[in-house]
């Protein structure tokens, strides 16, 4: 078999996942793939690799590599590594990322500019996946057109050998030169790769997500009748399918009796400190009728060795819903076996290359554990899953919808009634009543359960001892697909937890002092980031914080205060915050103390507006959403961040807020400057990197 390398960086295992499958098909296709995460370095020499590479590679964050390319990346970018370092290196390259965030697919594009920036070419085309549109519709062309690709690469690499071979012979004398018939063949096989350009592929297929509705409805219209999760409609449900190739299993479940000792949660996290620190107090800072609920939790992290600064972000463990756990144990059939001990081993006769047991799961745990735990049993369940649960229903019907959902023609089913929905293993166990998989299968293919991250919304210079944070407890409606409502799996969870000691709603958080309660979570640091105050306090700085996105912002402001009442002889630079919400007596979260920081000269400027509240009759220039007010403090802005060297904060939502705020960005610069559209967003580009322009957003 003909070998590539193939190396994946993943952050959540989505391109660990996808490297996978790669891998599993590579054999049917004459190919054998050689398989390393980017960080495994020991494993593999780029410097010296003869074979095709093939990356997959995910983004993190606002646009960063993944933790685990850090290191490469970190080694590619070396200044002093020649433009034709790596010129004998040829490669595919498969970026994961989201376009509701930014900066898509910048870890992919990252690696792909600096290969070509040190001599390496492409033998096919880049490709970027869009998890907000669907990974799959990107991902599974991609990974059809790279076999060909491959063939074209060696075919090509042969051609050149024998020709080679056959000039080294005509100059030894040799009269008769050989042609090779394959000559040919890359002729054709160039047209035909001529190629899945996947960017415009990437278009049109969300132009078709865009479409589906109508096409569904005039469907419906002509049939009569609606697809829906467990049941389709022709031409579906009468035609012909490409089903993805059966992944091979190699975990093997063995069940022991229990000892009583099972595993603590500090287990679960391999590469750092896990704190187990004291709630003492929790508050609501919404009005009952508010849209949203904003809970802010105080942790007594005083008897620890965990520090932050403002700004900083930590993680907390959280289990799975404990009623959705017990419901999946009964429905699996494992009631009687929830408290045994549960053994891995690998099978010995999988066909699975590089099988290794999931480190997440730590030795000597329970079936309750685990589910509890370990995996993530929220996850939109991957058609490499729907297609091994083919095997474990006996229901015909079952069958066929399980394999249609995972099939190239189900594609348009698999986005409306699995992906769009959010629909989980727990929904589709239910949908398909005869479906019972083993354990095993739901290791093998259910993710890592992650951590969630938070931003501090506290200062320890100024609750010394204490950690504070906000958040919005998640909710997830009911839908055709999923008949109940659910909470988020952290929120919901702390949000139950710290329900007997909730403070109701309060504009100020002036309330008594907690005491350490019984009620515990346990949290870790996370990688240093970027997200803090200047280090020249006579820097000035504006935030941008909408909704819960002022959290962090709190703390910046808590640390500026006490650093002003220390060192009154410092220089303090102004102040700036916009902060917005939806109605000003249900939803503006801190707002005495906002009105405090004003009043004692923490903050110099304070910008609020409320989306759905109506505009005051006195009002000329009435703001719906803090972009607008950032409008109309153009000169101001222009000012700080052009002519002080100042910094420009964004906290908050992702998909619609931070664009729109960076696109009102570009255009003061722009007017400023008076430079178009192009230079403004070079102009911002350069903020970015010299850590002037700072975001901590999500989706």
């Amino acid at each position: 078999m003909k070998r590539f390398l193939l190396l994946y960086a993943t952050q959540k295992g989505q391109a660990k996942a996808i490297a996978e499958e790669i891998c599993e098909q590579a054999g049917a296709h004459g190919f054998e793939a050689d398989i390393h995460c980017i960080s495994e370095s020991d494993k593999y020499n780029l410097a010296t690799e003869k074979d095709p590479l093939v990356v997959v590679i995910s983004t993190t964050g606002t646009g960063d590599p993944p933790d685990t390319a850090c290191k490469f990346v970190k080694e590619i970018k070396n200044k002093t590594l020649s433009p034709d370092h790596f010129a004998h290196l040829r490669y595919g390259l498969l970026g994961l990322g989201d376009s509701e965030y930014m900066f898509f697919c910048n870890g992919g594009k990252i690696v792909d500019k600096r290969l070509q920036e040190l001599g390496a070419q492409h033998f096919y085309e880049t490709g970027l996946a869009d998890d907000c549109v669907g990974l799959e519709i990107v991902v599974e062309p991609w990974i059809d057109g790279l076999w060909l690709a491959l063939r074209r690469e060696f075919t090509s690499w042969n051609i050149k050998e024998d020709m080679s071979n056959n000039l080294r012979a005509v100059s030894n004398g040799v009269s008769t030169m050989t042609v090779d018939p394959s000559m040919s063949v890359v002729c054709s096989l160039d047209s035909e790769i001529q190629h899945l350009k996947l960017e415009d592929l990437e278009v049109k297929a969300t132009d078709a997500l865009s479409q589906r509705p109508a096409n569904v409805q005039s469907l419906m219209s002509v049939q009569d009748t609606e697809p829906s999760l467990d049941r389709s409609v022709p031409p579906l449900s009468q035609s012909d399918l490409n089903i993805p190739t059966l992944p091979s299993e190699y975990i093997d479940v063995q069940f022991q009796d229990s000892t009583g000792q099972e595993q603590s949660v500090s287990s679960l996290i391999s590469d750092g400190t896990v704190f187990h620190v004291p709630v003492t107090k929790a508050v609501q800072l919404t009005r009952e009728d508010a849209l949203k609920t904003a809970l802010l939790l105080e942790l007594d992290i005083s008897k620890t060795t965990f520090c932050y600064q403002p700004g900083d972000a930590f993680c907390v463990i959280c289990p799975n819903n404990a009623r959705e756990v017990q419901e999946l144990i009964h429905i699996l059939g494992l009631s009687e076996r929830k408290e045994c001990f549960v053994c891995l081993k690998i099978k010995q006769a999988t066909k699975k290359k590089g099988a290794a047991l999931p480190e997440y799961i730590p030795k000597g745990s329970t079936v309750e554990f685990i589910l509890t735990w370990c995996l993530e049993i929220r996850a939109v369940p991957k058609k490499a899953f729907l297609r091994a649960l083919v095997a474990y229903t006996s229901d015909a019907r079952e069958k066929r919808r399980l394999q249609e959902l995972c099939s190239k023609q189900g594609a348009s089913d698999y986005s409306s009634f699995i992906r769009d929905p959010n629909i989980c293993l727990l929904d589709l166990l239910h949908a398909f009543p005869m479906c019972r998989p083993p354990l095993n299968l739901l290791i093998e293919h259910l993710p890592k359960l992650q951590a969630r991250s938070y931003s501090a919304s506290s200062s320890n210079l100024f609750q010394p001892g204490k950690l504070q944070f906000v958040f919005n407890v998640v909710e997830f409606p009911s839908s055709p697909s999923r008949l109940v409502s659910r909470k988020g799996v952290c929120t919901g969870w702390l949000a139950e937890l710290v329900a007997p000691m909730l403070q109701p709603h309060k504009n100020s958080l002036r309330s008594k002092e907690g005491k350490s309660s019984a009620v515990k979570v346990s949290i870790f640091a996370r990688p240093i980031n970027a997200f803090h105050l200047p280090s020249d306090t006579s820097v000035p700085f504006m935030m941008v914080g909408p909704g819960t996105g002022v959290s962090p912002f709190i703390g910046f402001l808590q640390h500026r205060q006490k650093l002003q009442e220390e060192h009154t002889d410092w220089k303090f630079g102004e102040t700036w915050l916009f902060f917005g919400c939806r109605h000003q007596d249900r939803d503006y979260l801190f707002r005495d103390e906002l009105r405090n920081f004003v009043e004692n000269g923490t903050l110099t400027h304070l910008k609020v507006c409320f989306s759905r509240d109506p505009p005051a009759a006195a009002e000329k220039n009435p703001t719906k959403y803090v972009q607008d007010n950032i409008r109309l403090c153009a000169k101001e802005v222009a000012r700080v961040l052009l002519k002080e060297r100042g910094c420009f904060y964004v906290c908050g939502d992702a998909k619609h807020m931070a664009k729109d705020v960076n696109d009102t960005l570009v255009d003061i610069l722009s007017t400023d400057a008076g430079v178009d559209k192009l230079e403004a967003m070079k102009t911002l580009a350069t903020l970015r990197q010299e850590k002037r322009y700072l975001q901590d957003v999500w989706t």
